[in-house]
């Protein structure tokens, strides 16, 4: 049995669900301090959201998602929710990437607020294969769920609905643009400022806006 995840806020029925993934050091309250959860009540959007507290050691254990999987996702997929999107900053980002990839239908969109794009050692091994485009993974990468993450992305579904919004200044802006540049060109956003929460509080309160869940 996969190890239980301590999650902030509700489901009400709604619709859709979005659970989002706090980054590194990073817990779901920080979320509801950042006013995620009141952006969505001042909208009045039918719309349940669910912060989850992934614990470091579960994550490098690899625990973290399949217990995202078990005991988060396929709960609210079984209680008939329609539409399930996952999303994350940071880390949580790149968390989001990496379930997407190995648990192909478990969610219907994604809402990435500054992703993570992963160790540079990721990313000079996919550079020196010739590039995303061109890169070959070996069975060996593809042990690692950051490479499975870039496989994903080498052809990402045409029709699945993607958010990636980052700051022009972030220091991992170079390898967000890498993600950002997967997608179709509406998909993302850039606004001026670097890794923090201000950035991200601008960037949720616009993927809010244009209203892109099917709620």
């Amino acid at each position: 049995m996969s190890p239980r995840l301590h999650t902030v806020g509700r489901t009400s029925g709604a619709p859709a669900l979005l659970v989002l993934l706090p980054g590194a050091y990073m817990s779901a309250a920080d979320f509801v301090n950042a006013g995620f959860f009141t952006a969505v009540t001042r909208r009045r959007l039918p719309l349940d959201l669910l912060a989850v507290d992934l614990d470091l050691s579960l994550i490098s254990s690899g625990e973290a998602l399949p217990a995202l999987q078990e005991n988060v996702l396929a709960p609210a997929r079984a209680a008939g929710c329609r539409h399930i999107w996952l999303g994350g900053i940071s880390l949580g980002g790149l968390l989001a990437l990496c379930h997407c990839a190995d648990a192909p239908g478990s969610i219907d969109g994604l809402c990435l607020l500054a992703p993570y794009p992963g160790s540079r050692l990721t990313a000079r091994a996919i550079a020196l294969g010739g590039g995303l485009a061109n890169w070959q993974p070996s069975a060996e990468e593809l042990a690692d769920p950051e490479f499975r993450m870039w496989r994903w992305l080498q052809k990402p579904p045409p029709d699945f609905p993607v958010f990636v919004g980052y700051g022009a200044e972030d220091r991992f802006a170079a390898g967000m643009r890498r993600i950002a540049d997967c997608f179709p060109p509406a998909a993302s956003q850039v606004v001026p400022g670097g890794h923090e929460w201000p950035v991200w509080q601008i960037l949720w309160d616009s993927f809010l806006d244009r209203r892109l869940l099917p709620v």
